[in-house]
């Protein structure tokens, strides 16, 4: 039911239709505007779409696009509609009314003599397939720091479009978006299983029988992956069927909840209830269930006693996610490092500060019966199991986030000793040039309001690493020269190397020298050039973000993992980008890949030239250079080339 306030706005947007279909044809622009400015009213609200739709086969009729750029629907381009959503005013609201026109004549609710029931569906698929980023928005940095008019509402209309919508096309092209953002394996999966949901609307609709299965499969990844988890859908519900199983029902109940785990990357609410009635009743399945290797069963039985205490603590139907994140902590052998047991210990009896309780709080539905030291464990299982997993979320904060992945990798311990302190003292300290700088005395930093979409351990960290890196890169600003020399290495720890180089003179702001900036990357990065030196830690690098046309949108941060040939016998950079979509697309074809490419869950990759053309900062040792002289002038020239006619444009070179 509507809202008194929505009645009023659905009564005055009546009368104003209605007067405009009463109103003689030469007079229709007087009473145009009196039903767009109610419409734009109406779009403000929740339900608004909903009403106006039960209007939108009167539109035409009417005259709401006559003598108007939308008068005709059959001359309408689907990649013209984002565009005319984003922009301010009037061309707002006419194609939200246009849209909703297209979606009454392709359900048969309308017509129209120019476009037939199916083209008007056509038509609506393609808009779709082409915005999937608004229906399902991403976190890439082009996302961010480009981010449009009329977002929520844009978002709001494809997806009230979506409920009506299902075609063979459409389906395909959701799939591979689902397979892109899995093969990723990111912690915070909201946006991925806001898609699954939206595929399991298409099952009731025509789709292939290869398209079905793929579907299906992902759905029930999420809402059960066996029989009786399907059958049996409320947490409580499924605890009491495994009660009642035998050893053998229940192994195989295991192994099909972990092959799906493992498969997708993703849990449904039946995997923890399995994994803690398992952890109690029949513990010698608890490797089935994570679907562990001979490595992870070796340390599940030295460490049992932990497991079994984290599975109590913090596995819960509203952190299922954390199973896969305690599977591959497992693997990983994190456990064997000595500050790590006690430190996972500590987080179960941590006094968390109310703020921090409340934010921790948030990540989780109502009435879930957690406590906040269940969910930050939880959080920090999935940190520690998943590094490269760590993202940003909507927030500039990649410094941050890169933190976090570089030290659940290399320096678990340090990050367990951090966590307390900003949930329990909400302090920071680091030391910078032997001067000690505090989380609790700074302000700002590059996101003073953070987005909440997170992993529990950022939500709780980001605020104070934030703060203390920018306050670091302040603190060098007037040395003429890029600050992250120094910052980077105080501010990450000594596994970043002290050699430093920079495309863009700090003073002049120009480009100086860049033959020699790619030379010197060349040969202390690529093993042909490099006396085949292998990277040891991540080299935390700054890269230009460009768009799909190579416009530059800006610089980001991400870490160089490691430098290996593809499976096709062609170098690439394989990196961890910590806005978790790292397959984008950064204009001049140059696409970065997160699957098919050699690369391991978490990495994205791009063939060694196409990176280093987007590069503006890299750290190297200077002890293990190779010979730069050595680096053919054909790859110096097609780098150069791809940076010049793309980031390029926004400096003045000095040297080309």
């Amino acid at each position: 039911m509507p809202s008194e306030v929505t009645e009023g706005k659905i009564a005055r947007f009546s009368r104003s239709l209605t007067r405009l279909e009463e109103a003689p044809s030469y007079a229709k622009s007087r009473y145009q505007t009196d039903v767009f400015q109610e419409a734009n009213r109406l779009l403000e609200t929740d339900e608004g779409l909903e009403f106006l739709y039960q209007y939108a086969q009167r539109f035409d009729e009417a005259g709401v696009f006559q003598d108007g750029p939308w008068e005709d629907p059959s001359k309408l381009q689907p990649p013209l509609v984002a565009g005319s959503l984003q922009a301010k005013g009037l061309p707002y609201v006419i194609e939200m009314l246009s849209d909703l026109r297209m979606l009454a004549i392709a359900e048969g609710k309308g017509s129209h003599p120019k476009v037939s029931q199916e083209m008007a569906m056509d038509f609506l698929n393609e808009v779709m397939a082409l915005n999937l980023d608004i229906l399902f928005p991403n976190a890439s940095e082009a996302s961010r720091i480009e981010e449009k008019e009329n977002t929520i509402e844009t978002q709001r209309l494809f997806q009230f479009i979506s409920q009506y919508l299902s075609s063979s096309a459409l389906s395909e092209t959701l799939i591979y978006e689902i397979e892109r953002l899995t093969a990723q394996r990111p912690i915070t999966v909201k946006r991925t299983v806001s898609m699954i949901k939206m595929a399991k609307e298409m099952l009731r609709s025509e789709t292939s029988e290869e398209q079905r299965s793929t579907l299906e499969g992902y759905v029930a990844s999420i809402e059960g992956p066996s029989e009786l988890s399907h059958t049996y859908q409320l947490p409580n519900e499924y605890r009491k069927q495994l009660m009642g199983l035998s050893t053998e029902e229940l192994r195989r109940e295991s192994e099909l909840l972990g092959l799906s785990m493992r498969k997708t990357g993703l849990c449904s609410p039946h995997h923890s209830v399995l994994a803690r009635f398992l952890s109690r009743k029949s513990p010698h399945l608890l490797p089935v269930l994570l679907q562990l290797t001979g490595k992870g069963k070796a340390n599940l039985e030295e460490h049992g006693e932990l497991i079994h205490q984290l599975i109590k603590v913090a596995l819960f139907p509203s952190t299922c996610q954390s199973v896969y994140g305690l599977a591959l902590l497992l693997e990983r052998g994190v456990l064997s490092a000595s500050p790590v047991m006690p430190g996972l210990r500590r987080m179960i009896e941590l006094d968390i500060r109310p703020e921090v309780r409340s934010a921790l709080f948030n990540t989780v539905g109502e009435g879930e019966g957690l406590t906040a030291n269940s969910i930050l464990l939880a959080g920090v299982i999935s940190v520690l199991g998943q590094p490269l997993g760590v993202g940003q979320g909507l927030n500039p904060t990649c410094q941050a986030a890169r933190g976090i992945s570089l030290w659940a990798q290399h320096a678990p311990g340090y990050l367990l000793e951090i966590i307390p302190r900003a949930a329990r003292d909400g302090d920071i300290d680091m030391v910078f040039e032997g001067v000690q700088i505090h989380s609790k005395d700074l302000q700002g930093g590059l996101a003073p309001d953070l987005h909440p979409e997170l992993d529990p351990v950022s939500l709780v960290l980001v605020p104070h690493l934030d703060r203390i890196y920018s306050e670091m890169m302040s603190r060098v600003a007037l040395r003429g020269e890029d600050g992250h020399r120094w910052v980077n290495p105080a501010f990450y720890g000594n596994w970043v190397q002290k050699g430093f180089s920079t495309v863009i003179e700090p003073i002049t702001g120009s480009v100086t020298d860049y033959p020699g900036f790619v030379r010197l990357f060349y040969a202390t990065h690529h093993p042909e050039y490099n006396d085949e030196y292998e990277l040891i830690y991540p080299n935390p690098v700054g890269i230009f973000i460009t768009n799909v046309h190579g416009k530059m949108l800006g610089f980001h941060a991400v870490s160089i993992q490691r430098i290996a040939k593809s499976p096709d016998g062609e170098y690439r950079v394989y990196f961890y980008n910590p806005n978790n979509d790292g397959s984008q697309n950064w204009g001049q074809g140059i696409e970065s890949t997160v699957m098919g490419k050699g690369e391991l869950p978490g990495e994205s990759s791009l063939p060694f030239e196409e990176f280093t053309s987007r590069l503006y900062a890299f750290h190297y040792n200077p002890y293990e250079q190779g010979d730069a002289y050595a680096v053919e002038a054909e790859h110096i020239s097609i780098v150069k080339s791809l940076a010049i006619d793309s980031w390029g444009h926004e400096y003045t070179w000095l040297s080309k």
